[in-house]
């Protein structure tokens, strides 16, 4: 079968903490401190030693960043 999603269901895409660091120009330590502040999507634990990030929410946080530093409404 064809990988389809609805319109109402976005793609979902892991991605581990290195990409997540690309994407937001944070340090790891950086990551895991506002996750802890609860400014930062967390991490989803796939099992014991393995964490990743949904890019969508990744990316919604980039959004609401620039729009903050912009003035816009996020």
């Amino acid at each position: 079968m064809a990988n389809t999603t609805s319109a109402t269901q976005p793609i979902r895409r892991f991605i581990k903490r290195q990409t997540v660091e690309e994407i937001t120009g944070l340090s790891c330590s950086e990551i895991y401190r506002r996750i802890a502040a609860g400014t930062f999507p967390a991490q989803v634990t796939l099992g014991p030693k393995s964490v990743v990030w949904i890019e969508s929410e990744v990316n919604s946080w980039c959004d609401a960043r620039i729009a903050a530093s912009r003035g816009e409404a996020a």
